[in-house]
């Protein structure tokens, strides 16, 4: 094993992942219809947590989407309102802001950047979602 394995950061398994994945479709604001799955969630550090969507834009296999939501972002929603949101409900946040950069981004080329959920966009969601 070389040096670069070695001090290569391990990422950690997902979670959550359902037994059955389900290929949903989206239909954007641009025009493209989207087809992807969820893979799992996992805790990246202190960074938050990071949702995992494979979508299916062209390739056999589909390409990894990663949706990040910073654990700053979620603390301060949940101490404004002294109460911790559900797994279900970071879920709901995580993919929300999948759906909002398919509408935003221009095309399936440009989905293959991930997204980053800011702490405006947080709680824009969770109001949008009646949370």
């Amino acid at each position: 094993m070389g040096l670069t394995n070695w001090f290569r950061r391990k990422t950690a398994p997902l979670a959550g992942a359902p037994a059955i994945r389900r290929i949903k479709t989206y239909a954007a604001q641009t025009g493209y219809i989207y087809r992807y799955c969820y893979e799992g969630c996992r805790k990246c550090g202190p960074a938050g947590v990071e949702f995992v969507f494979r979508l299916f834009t062209g390739s056999k296999d589909g390409d990894i989407l990663t949706v990040r939501v910073p654990w700053a972002a979620l603390r301060a929603w949940e101490e404004a309102r002294a109460r911790q949101l559900t797994s279900t409900q970071r879920y709901a946040v995580a993919k929300m802001a999948l759906f909002q950069a398919f509408d935003e981004r221009p095309t399936p080329a440009h989905m293959l950047r991930d997204v980053a959920v800011r702490p405006a966009d947080l709680e824009a969601i969770l109001d949008t979602l009646g949370v």
